[in-house]
């Protein structure tokens, strides 16, 4: 599946700060029509929060002193099948950055939560995740060359959207090209 160039073809040594896109053949329900932001990338593997999975739980029922700087919808988000009892923070922007911050996108990246927002002098966004989707060495490199995945340019508007379950369509559709048309891609091909 390569409608337009080089989507999945042999991966760049370092995906970190770019969007892994389901493709519609990836039927794995941990990762069905999901949008995964790529935190961390390279020789040891990588890690990534799954954008489109909110939940109906409201972050502030788990985590204090977060709350005014959450990103609408103000729930947890399922960030993939890896340690669900963590809490995973994304963040952009913060205002005292700390010794570990990595940001790959417009000042975005994963924020250590502990402390609560004082050391860091607070965040323009943030959006809390249970858990993470991870892969060991070559196994995303497997998964593209596999056709599992298209894997495009993010946005910071795609980490914090406010319409997180529409993410999918929203990020294909404004591809170039044919790789739009998969935006329309039926949930079910019986439907079409």
């Amino acid at each position: 599946m390569n409608p337009e160039g080089d989507h999945e073809a042999a991966a760049p040594s370092d995906l970190a700060g770019r969007l892994l896109v389901a493709t519609p053949t990836l039927l794995d329900p941990n990762f069905y029509r999901t949008v995964v932001y790529l935190a961390e990338h390279g020789p040891d593997g990588a890690l990534g929060i799954v954008l489109n999975r909110p939940t109906d739980e409201a972050v502030a029922d788990h985590i204090e002193g977060w709350s005014d700087y959450l990103a609408a919808p103000e729930v947890v988000f399922v960030g993939g099948p890896v340690s669900n009892e963590v809490a995973v923070a994304v963040a952009q922007n913060p205002a005292i950055p700390p010794e570990s911050w990595q940001p790959q996108l417009n000042d975005v990246g994963l924020l250590d939560i502990t402390e609560g927002p004082e050391p860091v002098g607070g965040v323009d966004r943030l959006r809390i995740f249970s858990g993470y989707a991870g892969w060991v060495t070559g196994q995303l490199e497997l998964e593209l060359a596999t056709g599992s995945w298209f894997v495009l340019d993010a946005v910071a508007a795609d980490v914090f959207a406010a319409e997180p379950t529409g993410l999918w369509r929203a990020v294909l559709a404004r591809q170039p090209g044919r790789l739009a048309f998969y935006s329309s891609f039926p949930d079910m091909l019986a439907d079409n």
